[in-house]
């Protein structure tokens, strides 16, 4: 058996990787264990109840306010500890936190292989998102397995030198995870009803979901973001659904500038059912995070990203994401255009999604198979980067080194 322990800490980590969790438990030949750092515990602890999963191993380091180098310090001693006592064959990691960042390097120390999540996406500044954009990279140079979302984070990591033969595009899983979380709403309502009193509130008003919570927002970005709001607020066909991140740093701000505005509701963070229906009864997204971006275009509904960069450039590709900073009067102006210009909104709203289909956890495991039980082929798309123009040929790889596969 090949053990593979997976390691997460925060809410989006552990959306994006339980049905990774589940596509390799039902994998023969894979003995799968996790370990979470509850870098983030309440928002974990939500989506860990949803999944119905209990991490083997919970090194619980949150700590109120604790600066980004004395969890780091903490992170990548317990998660070597951890390392350690379980001896797996191979660590998965996701994404770009400090837990991910920790986990890969706890792992390279000890010499075991990493296999990367949601690799290869690029913002090109190290300052935005911060300390993200460093995370990743450094995730990048460890990894032994990168799973990108999309050919364009793929084509990053070959720019970077990365060997060809270890990236894989597979889609993100957070569109598996989406899915799977609309058809358990669908069967129990009960999980999202925590806003049916939202939805009749507001059932008039065209409803603009709001999520902020980025560090290089603090301060006069997030004050001139609160009166943007504010601004959109008074519109009387407009209302607001505002899940507040539990930082201090935005919820002061909030609370200073919004105050108890009829039309916006600030609660507190949603459970992810919850934060899928809001998606669906929304008109549009003004976010500054980078899963929200990919989530939102499964539903048809515009974002706004309130950032100068992305490592997420298939969105405003495709049309379905557009760069707004945090201007106040940008923010305003673009939100404006959406909800007063039929053909503008209809524009994005019904760009294509290059996020995925639903099947990259699937993907991930059959690769994983391929390389460590070897005991069955696995077919793959081989795609030459270098002529990408050209119709992609179907193999079936058992012992081969494919330059980029996608199943």
């Amino acid at each position: 058996m090949i053990t593979i322990l997976l390691v997460f800490g925060t809410r989006p980590e552990a959306i994006k990787l339980f049905p990774v969790v589940r596509a390799l438990a039902a994998t023969p030949g894979f003995r799968v264990r996790t370990c979470v750092t509850a870098q983030h515990r309440g928002l974990l602890d939500q989506v860990l109840d949803l999944a119905d999963l209990v991490p083997d191993i919970d090194l619980d380091l949150m700590e109120p306010g604790q600066s980004l180098d004395r969890l780091t310090a903490r992170l990548l001693a317990g998660l070597g500890e951890a390392i350690d006592v379980e001896r797996p064959d191979l660590v998965v990691v996701h994404g770009d936190t400090a837990t991910a960042m920790a986990g890969a390097l706890a792992a390279y120390y000890r010499r075991v292989p990493v296999a990367h999540v949601e690799a290869g996406l690029r913002s090109g500044d190290i300052l935005h998102p911060w300390p993200e954009e460093v995370n990743r990279r450094i995730v990048a140079a460890i990894a032994a397995h990168h799973f990108a979302p999309t050919e364009t984070a793929a084509a990053a990591l070959l720019a970077e030198t990365i060997d060809p033969a270890t990236v894989h595009v597979t889609g993100n899983t957070v569109i598996d995870a989406l899915r799977w979380t609309e058809a358990r709403i669908a069967a129990d309502p009960s999980l999202a009803a925590g806003l049916d009193e939202i939805a009749a509130r507001f059932a008039r008003k065209r409803l603009l979901l709001v999520t902020t919570h980025r560090r290089e927002n603090f301060g006069g970005g997030m004050e001139a973001i609160a009166r943007a709001i504010g601004r959109i607020a008074d519109r009387p066909d407009v209302a607001v659904l505002f899940p507040v991140h539990p930082n201090p740093a935005v919820g002061t701000v909030m609370e200073a500038v919004l105050g108890d505005r009829a039309n916006v509701a600030r609660v507190a963070p949603l459970d992810y059912p919850h934060f899928v229906r809001a998606l669906g009864l929304c008109t549009l997204v003004l976010t500054d995070s980078g899963g929200v971006q990919e989530e939102a275009p499964a539903f048809g509904k515009p974002v706004l990203v309130m950032r100068e960069t992305t490592e997420r450039p298939e969105g405003v590709a495709a049309g379905t994401a557009r760069l707004v900073g945090t201007d106040e009067g940008r923010i305003v102006a673009e939100v404006t255009r959406l909800l007063d210009d039929d053909t503008a909104y209809a524009a994005m709203a019904r760009a294509h999604n290059p996020f995925g289909d639903g099947q990259a956890a699937t993907r991930i495991a059959a690769l994983l198979r391929h390389a460590y039980v070897r005991d069955d082929p696995v077919v793959v798309e081989l795609i030459d980067p270098a002529a990408r123009a050209a119709p992609p040929s179907i193999v079936v790889a058992r012992d081969c080194a494919p330059q980029l596969v996608r199943l």
